[in-house]
Formats: C-alpha cells, sequence, structure tokens
C-alpha cells in the first residue's frame, strides 16, 4: 500500500469506533479504551491526529499539553500493521511537534519500551535524546526509556535544556490534602537515601504539618508545619514568607475556626524556636533560588495552580532545577481524569516568567517557601 492520498487532520467523535478498532489492532495490553479516546476527543487542550486514506483510519498520535507549561508529551501513537512502511508514524510525531510548538510548547517528551528498537531507532533519528529511565513501567513489568527533545529551536545550544538529569526522585500525593507532605518527603529523600517515602510517613507528615482548616474541606500543610516536620526529622531547614501572622486567614468566615488557626499557628512558632529553625519574612526571588539550588539544597514553594487548572487552590510543589529559561518542578498532584501519569509531574518545564506569577497567592499575595538542607551550615545570603 502507498501513502497516496493519505491526509493527517483533527480527531473528530465521529472516528470513535475506529479509533477504538486501530487500537486492539496496534497493542496487546495497555490500551487506551472507547471511555479514554471520548475523553482526550472532549479536550481543548490535548492533540489527537489521525492518518486517513479513503476513509479508512490508518493510524493516530494523541499528545497532552498540560496549561501554564512548555511541555507538550507524546502519550501514544499508533499505525495500523497494514500500514507499515508507508512513514505515517514519522509523519504523525512531526505534525504534532509543529502543532504543539505553535501553541508554545517547547519540549516534546515520551516514553517507550525498552526492547522496541524500531521505534526508539524512529524516535533517535528524529533528533530525541535519552535522559530517563522508568523501570517496571508497562502492565507486562517491561521498563520505559524517556525521551526528550527540544521542539522550538532557538540559537544557543545548551545540553542541559535537551537532556535534564532527573536526580530528585517523585513521589504522588495519596490524597487530595497532602500535596505539602509529599513534596517534603520527596525533598528528604534526595538529601537523605534512608528516608522512607510511603503512605504512612505521609499522612503522619501530615498530620504533624497540617494548619488543621482551609477553606473547605481537610486542612493543607503550612511553611511552618512543613518546616517543623523536616527539623524534627534532623534536617536543616529555613522558613521565608513573606507575611506575619496565621496564614490562609481570608477564606475562613467562622471565629472559632480564626482562633484555632491562630492557636495552631503560635504554637508551631514556639516549636520552630526550640528547634533553632529561622524564619526570614522575606521574598525569595528566582535568582537566590537558584543559587539555593546550585549549593545542593531543596526548595518547597507554595504555587497558585490557577495558570495550570484554572482553579485557585494553594499547592506545594518541589523545584528541583532551573536554568535561564526554565524553572522545573515535581508536582505531587496526578490527575487520573486527565489520564496523567507521574510521567506528566516530574521534572516538569515551566517558563521562568510564568512561575514567578504562580508564587503569590491570595488576594493578599502570599508567597511562602520551605528550604531544606542536609548539613548544619546556614545557606550563603
Amino acid at each position: 500500500m502507498g501513502d497516496s492520498g493519505v491526509h493527517l487532520r483533527r480527531a473528530t467523535l465521529q472516528d470513535l469506533d475506529s479509533l477504538v478498532e486501530l487500537e486492539l489492532q496496534c497493542f496487546d495490553s495497555d490500551r487506551l479504551s472507547k471511555r479514554s479516546f471520548r475523553h482526550q476527543l472532549q479536550q481543548d487542550h490535548n492533540l489527537l491526529l489521525v492518518a486517513e486514506q479513503q476513509q479508512a483510519l490508518l493510524g493516530y498520535v494523541l499528545v497532552f499539553m498540560r496549561r501554564g507549561t512548555s511541555l507538550a508529551r507524546l502519550y501514544s501513537i499508533a499505525v495500523s500493521p497494514a500500514a507499515h512502511g508507508m512513514g505515517l508514524g514519522r509523519r504523525l510525531l512531526e505534525q504534532a511537534e509543529e502543532e504543539a510548538a505553535e501553541q508554545g510548547r517547547m519540549f516534546m517528551r515520551l516514553e517507550v519500551r525498552r526492547d522496541n528498537a524500531a521505534a526508539i531507532g524512529l524516535y533517535q533519528r528524529m533528533g530525541y535524546r535519552q535522559f530517563g529511565l522508568y523501570t517496571d513501567y508497562y502492565e507486562d513489568h517491561a521498563d520505559a526509556l524517556r525521551f526528550q527533545k527540544r521542539i522550538i529551536p532557538h540559537e544557543r545550544v545548551e545540553e542541559h535544556l535537551s537532556e535534564p538529569n532527573e536526580r530528585v526522585a517523585y513521589y504522588e500525593q495519596s490524597t487530595d490534602f497532602t500535596c505539602g507532605a509529599a513534596s517534603l518527603m520527596m525533598a528528604m529523600k534526595d538529601l537523605r537515601e534512608d528516608m522512607v517515602c510511603d503512605q504512612r510517613t505521609e499522612l503522619q507528615i501530615w498530620r504533624e504539618a497540617t494548619t488543621i482548616f482551609m477553606t473547605s474541606g481537610h486542612g493543607g500543610c503550612g511553611p511552618h508545619g512543613l518546616a517543623y516536620a523536616a527539623a524534627k526529622r534532623g534536617f536543616q531547614v529555613d522558613v521565608f514568607v513573606n507575611q506575619d501572622g496565621p496564614l490562609f486567614m481570608e477564606g475562613v468566615r467562622n471565629d472559632s475556626k480564626k482562633q484555632v488557626l491562630e492557636l495552631v499557628h503560635h504554637d508551631f512558632l514556639e516549636k520552630l524556636a526550640e528547634l533553632k529553625v529561622p524564619i526570614h519574612q522575606e521574598v525569595l526571588s528566582l535568582s537566590r533560588m537558584k543559587a539555593l539550588l546550585d549549593q545542593n539544597a531543596m526548595l518547597l514553594v507554595l504555587i497558585s495552580t490557577y495558570r495550570m487548572d484554572r482553579k485557585k487552590a494553594p499547592h506545594w510543589v518541589l523545584l528541583v532545577d532551573m536554568d535561564e529559561d526554565f524553572v522545573y518542578i515535581n508536582d505531587p498532584d496526578i490527575d487520573e481524569k486527565e489520564e496523567a501519569t507521574q510521567l506528566d509531574k516530574h521534572y516538569l518545564p515551566i517558563p521562568r516568567d510564568s512561575f514567578d506569577m504562580m508564587l503569590h497567592f491570595g488576594q493578599n499575595r502570599l508567597r511562602c517557601a520551605v528550604l531544606v538542607q542536609s548539613g548544619q551550615r546556614h545557606p550563603e545570603r
């Protein structure tokens, strides 16, 4: 079969049955379900392209493009066995790269089975470079190799942009309210290999660090509580916050809850004073954060997630790397509704200007960070 008459286009709901049939032809496991395809077809920020010839669907490519980031992720690509040898895989991926770049995505990432020599060869010929490995990733326990390509070229070729060093391991929060605990565990694990990262530790840290009340539901962790949880485990900690007094008060209307927040806040202050944890009422600039990262420190930062999910919620992430253009974070929150996995939240690249705007939360423009180090020396000022 030649490639005459093959054209690429955006998929529509009318393609749903053909996509499911193609998935069954191409994969024995880790298949996308009809429900998943339907969900992706209803998303306005992801990309699903198909290759069609004489009304027959010969292939597709699905790319995730997370709001607020510079990352596109090739989630799945498939070509009908009847169309092998036509170069459709390359055409689909090239078109996906072009459309992702037009939407401002700087990087395309993907994972591929370690034993899929044909696909690995294609990706390498197209300029992708391996930067990571996940063991036991697929349903049949096969390993996944991680590849990345910068799809918007620039004049300066910087190796670290093409090959990030995923040194800091990832941990996914297991509840809606333990982002702070999960971020802290990732930081402590990087600084001390014997740290245990499991749900029991996660919930224990949350219990130690929670501020009791938020606007609704379970309480989240504030900077003082997270600093206390790290300090009591023997880490050197500094708190940076631009406001004095109890935090997250603006969304609390009940006076008795406000009183509880004040009591908890002062209790944390007493505990931090006993552990000699410095509290700096100042804002950490991105350049200062970069200097601290260069000293092998770990930084938990509170962000507003509005640019990423349109929700005005406080959320803790771990800052893991930074270069002249991007900030890289480990975001412990994986949204299963978006078909996301840890690959989408591990070393997530965000433009520096965008990230700086995420660091303000609420009407009072709260900014706070927790610096965690393994040694006894305070960071250079």
